[in-house]
């Protein structure tokens, strides 16, 4: 369900944002925070300053939910351009190579994909917020620094071509595909254009990202930013619960233990973790199973 309240906003919710390009995901968070008149508010899943779409902003007690929620899947619709490379793999980074891809065939850029189209092992691309000794990877890069980062095991669950255009760039022939990609959290689709132009020899990089969904939420109902705070649709915390987790309605008695963060000795739970909610449905506590019986809290969020 949805709720729309004036400003200030005395309330705790998930709001699904359609990102605008050029913005970065602390950017996002601050002009929430303009909106809503509270400084507790916060996001999951950053997205790169050139991409848009799908970005999940909680408010009050919900930013302590951000981290809990299982955002495993997520979806992509994006530009490749084969036949340059870019130190960042996208068009934000300066130009390291541009070896063209006049010659490649469809047959080629089929063959490489589907070398792709499975669970490996991906290297993130430099330029990007992992941390090293404390430091994010990207600005050691821009500061000059060589950064190697070591592989995680990824997967694309969908990796279609919609359509495929060769293109002019500075007298050298490339093609921009446009594609789908449907993957699992932690995946960049950054270094899936750099894997692509390397598996053809041509190099290539992203020039256009937007995400489309991030776990059950999706481009349909994401809002831009340039709304009121009487307008704002906020996802009720229940609400996000029952999406993401097996939940749990507790009866009365239980009700006060869960409050206190006590464990549940007798209650058995359906999911690792689960979401307790209250009679009336409001979110209480993430619960987790407790070796030998019963539960234990993982996060409690009403006191």
């Amino acid at each position: 369900m949805t709720t729309s309240r004036p400003d200030p906003i005395p309330y705790s919710g998930l709001v699904v944002v359609d990102k605008p390009a050029g913005w970065t995901s602390h950017q996002v968070v601050a002009k929430v925070r303009r909106i809503v008149g509270t400084r507790r508010v916060g996001h999951a899943g950053t997205l790169d300053p050139m991409a848009t779409g799908v970005l999940l902003i909680g408010i009050g007690r919900a930013t302590r939910l951000l981290g809990h929620l299982a955002l495993t899947e997520k979806a992509y619709q994006a530009t490749i351009r084969l036949g340059i490379a870019t130190v960042s793999d996208d068009a934000d980074g300066e130009v390291t190579a541009s070896a063209g891809a006049g010659e490649v065939s469809e047959d080629q850029i089929g063959t490489a994909l589907a070398g792709l189209r499975t669970e490996r092992l991906q290297v993130p691309s430099s330029v990007s917020a992992i941390k090293i000794d404390g430091i994010r990877s990207y600005a050691k890069v821009r500061s000059g620094q060589e950064v190697i980062l070591a592989p995680r095991p990824v997967t694309i669950h969908r990796l279609e071509v919609l359509a495929r255009r060769p293109i002019q760039v500075d007298g050298i022939t490339a093609i921009d595909l446009e594609v789908i990609v449907e993957c699992s959290s932690g995946f960049y689709v950054r270094a899936l254009a750099r894997d692509l132009g390397i598996a053809l020899g041509t190099g290539g990089h992203l020039t256009a990202l937007r995400r489309t969904q991030v776990g059950p939420f999706t481009l349909d109902e994401a809002q831009p930013l340039d709304t009121g705070a009487a307008a704002l649709a906020l996802l009720d915390m229940a609400e996000v619960a029952r999406r993401c987790f097996a939940t749990l309605t507790l009866n009365p008695p239980h009700v006060i233990q869960v409050r206190n963060g006590r464990q549940l000795p007798d209650i058995s739970l359906p999911a690792d973790p689960t979401a307790l909610l209250s009679p009336e449905g409001m979110l209480l506590a993430l619960y987790r199973p407790q070796e030998g019986g019963g539960a234990r809290a993982q996060v409690v969020f009403s006191g």
